[in-house]
């Protein structure tokens, strides 16, 4: 199979390849899906077949992101994903357990939207200064 990228393609192909590895890798430990290294490793390959080199490393015969890759910014994107996605869980969640977790249908869609609304608005405004837990 061959596709062709210009190389700012494939410089964003990179960074989809290394933070999907990361998502599906970062939290399992010694358990990770090798078959998602060894791809982000092909990629990582190439950068050495097309003269970008401060873009991987070698480890163990494997193709690695560089560190100035990983510290180049990807990172600060993932965390701002995870923060999103943090926050939208925790406002249906929150939402969802002031109407006593009843099932969502078409006549209490709405009230659950203007919950998850006003708890987005509470986290933009304030993060989670204002959470407290009652022990």
């Amino acid at each position: 199979m061959t596709i062709e990228f210009s190389e700012k393609e494939f410089r964003r192909l990179l960074d989809m390849a290394y933070i999907g590895n990361w998502i599906l890798n970062s939290t399992r430990g010694d358990d990770r899906i090798d078959d998602y290294d060894i791809v982000e490793s092909k990629l990582f390959e190439h950068c050495a077949k097309n003269g970008m080199h401060a873009l991987y490393e070698i480890h163990d015969g494997q193709y690695l992101p560089s560190r100035a890759f990983v510290e180049g910014g990807i990172h600060e994107a993932i965390m701002d994903y995870e923060d999103t996605v943090f926050y939208e869980i925790l406002a249906e969640e929150l939402a969802r357990r002031d109407m006593n977790f009843e099932p969502i249908s078409q006549d209490n869609f709405d009230e659950l939207a203007t919950r998850i609304d006003e708890y987005i608005e509470e986290f933009e405004r304030n993060g989670v200064m204002n959470i407290s837990l009652n022990p």
